[in-house]
């Protein structure tokens, strides 16, 4: 069973998401590993709740970010992570840490790359007036939102959509969509075809 380790700044949503899932069985993977930066973020508690090992990394406490990468990838070699989950972790990642660990890195955006990159894709989205959108898991690869995609979920634009409305219903898409995505990734039900993965079985 493959350990993975979820990287998280904040709320947590989607840590608990992939956390129930592997409680129920639904996901059968080893939640070893906590990541965070914030000493302030929910998602600590939603660690303990779950009794999962918390590494909680100060970008404060180190004078470079190649020490600050460091001390996670010392915390990520003594769990013997296999794959990193990236949800909501508010700092980017560097292009040797990313090299380092190649097609190991995996991230959830509200949107249906490549279309609405970047921080506000959501509200971007709502903005152009698009008719569908939707969350897309992918590969990180040291350009953002960028690396091969996953898989992804439509989420239907509804006249009576606000942007909070909406952004719940992306939310909840995605909460459905990682923990499918994981599972393809650590089973190795995927062959990479480019910038989008092929899957080659459930």
């Amino acid at each position: 069973m493959k350990n993975i380790a979820v990287f998280a700044s904040g709320k947590g949503t989607n840590f608990t998401a992939i956390a129930r899932a592997v409680k129920k069985g639904s996901l059968r993977v080893n939640l070893a590993l906590l990541v965070c930066d914030n000493p302030q973020a929910p998602v600590l508690n939603k660690a303990k709740e779950f009794k999962i090992k918390i590494a909680l990394v100060k970008r404060e406490d180190f004078t470079s970010k190649e020490d600050f990468e460091k001390e996670i990838i010392h915390s990520l070699k003594e769990a013997k992570i296999g794959l990193i989950v990236m949800a909501g972790f508010m700092r980017l990642l560097s292009p040797n840490f990313v090299r380092a660990y190649k097609n190991r890195i995996v991230n959830i955006h509200p949107s249906l790359l490549p279309s609405f990159k970047g921080a506000h894709a959501i509200k971007d989205a709502f903005a152009y007036g698009v008719k569908i959108t939707g969350a897309t898991v992918h590969f990180v690869d040291e350009q953002i939102d960028h690396g091969a995609i996953i898989l992804q979920k439509e989420v239907e634009v509804k006249e009576t959509d606000t942007l909070n409305s909406l952004e719940a219903r992306i939310h909840r898409a995605e909460h459905l969509l990682y923990p499918e995505a994981i599972k393809v990734v650590t089973l190795g039900r995927f062959r990479l075809k480019g910038r989008r993965v092929g899957i080659t079985g459930c």
